[in-house]
């Protein structure tokens, strides 16, 4: 897939336009999904938002006041896509993306721990991309920050300039990504619901809380005698990284949270329980079901399984051809790579290279 959208083009471009929520339950043999078509858009009649299938009430009212906002949204999925792979590209369970409109396929049928952090890059991908839309003058409803633009820190330094607004990025994305699912929460009260809602403000906590102090010096020859800072948004494979730790230590909530999510008690602890009951953390990321077997290939659940898939020999992590290949082993093939090198400038004017040829072993799982 081409996700290579930028919130801030202006031309005419037929885009691959990601509208928001997926497919999150499976019923009666359709898919209910409230977004994720592919829709060719242009960009000077934004305007037209209910051209747009899958929007409900809420984003459209959203969309016919901030038509560029649409193109953020798209930019916001690319790269949390873009980054959902790169986090996961030694798992078994690499976030392949499929060619329907579901994007990521039968995975998203199930609360699992992929389907949390799915929603939890997405949800951040969106505030990321708004915000920075933002600071960049790209939206008509918001700017930068200035609220402590020429204030005294306590540390000494001052607040100067802009900094991102992580605020309206934040705004915009519980209205827009949180919508379809605030709807149909209404009526049906679903847990699963809840587990999405919840993982959406996970993403969006992510991203406030990684926000960054920057300081620019000021002074005779860069003494630094004064500093202005403002407060700057991270870079977005460090809000990946982050929570892809959330995933590892992810939460699994009760199947029937009446009121509140609460964590889901292994039957062997119930006789075992204390009066107190263990409180979720709004920072953590939860999940309903077990997560399948991402070893073998089962097209229904959209498992492609790890056969072909490059693994490490000598490696001990998830990347190693142990884990990687679940024990089914490996193929080794020897491949040569060749490469100019020794390359030097004759004047005048053209570079003599030598050729090199480099051998290296290439370890598949079988």
């Amino acid at each position: 897939m081409d996700f290579n959208i930028l919130c801030s083009d202006k031309t005419w471009i037929k885009l691959f336009f990601l509208v928001w929520i997926f497919a999150s339950s499976f019923t009666n043999g359709n898919w209910m999904y409230l977004g994720m078509s592919s829709v060719a858009v242009d960009t000077q009649q934004t305007e037209k938002c209910n051209t747009v299938p899958g929007l409900v009430l809420e984003q459209l009212d959203l969309c016919q006041r901030n038509p560029e906002s649409l193109l953020c949204v798209s930019e916001g999925a690319r790269q949390a896509i873009h980054e959902c792979q790169n986090q996961f590209r030694f798992e078994r369970w690499n976030c392949t993306t499929s060619q329907n409109y579901s994007v990521f396929g039968p995975i998203m049928t199930k609360g699992t721990r992929e389907t949390a952090f799915i929603y939890s890059i997405l949800s951040a991908g969106v505030t990321d991309s708004v915000t920075r839309a933002c600071s960049a003058g790209n939206l008509t409803d918001c700017v930068c920050d200035p609220t402590n633009d020429g204030k005294n820190s306590v540390e000494g330094w001052v607040w100067g300039g802009c900094s991102d607004n992580v605020q309206y990025g934040l705004h915009f994305s519980r209205k827009f990504v949180d919508a379809p699912e605030v709807l149909k929460h209404q009526d049906t009260q679903s847990v699963r619901n809840k587990m999405n809602i919840h993982n959406n403000e996970v993403g969006r906590r992510t991203v406030r809380d990684m926000m960054r102090l920057r300081c620019r010096c000021h002074g005779v020859s860069g003494s630094c005698e004064i500093q202005t800072c403002w407060k700057s948004l991270p870079k977005f494979s460090t809000v990946g990284a982050k929570l892809k730790e959330k995933y590892e230590i992810s939460v699994r909530i009760a199947g029937r949270s009446k009121r509140k999510l609460r964590p889901k008690t292994p039957k062997r602890h119930r006789q075992a329980r204390t009066g107190r009951k263990k409180r979720l953390s709004k920072d953590d990321m939860v999940f309903v079901h077990k997560s399948p077997n991402f070893c073998t290939p089962n097209p229904i659940k959209g498992i492609l399984g790890t056969e072909g898939r490059l693994c490490n020999r000598t490696g001990s992590g998830p990347e190693s051809c142990d884990l990687l290949c679940c024990g089914r082993g490996y193929n080794t093939q020897v491949v040569r790579l060749t490469d100019r090198c020794q390359c030097r400038f004759i004047w005048c004017c053209y570079v003599d290279c030598k050729t090199c040829e480099t051998l290296f072993d290439r370890h598949t799982c079988k």
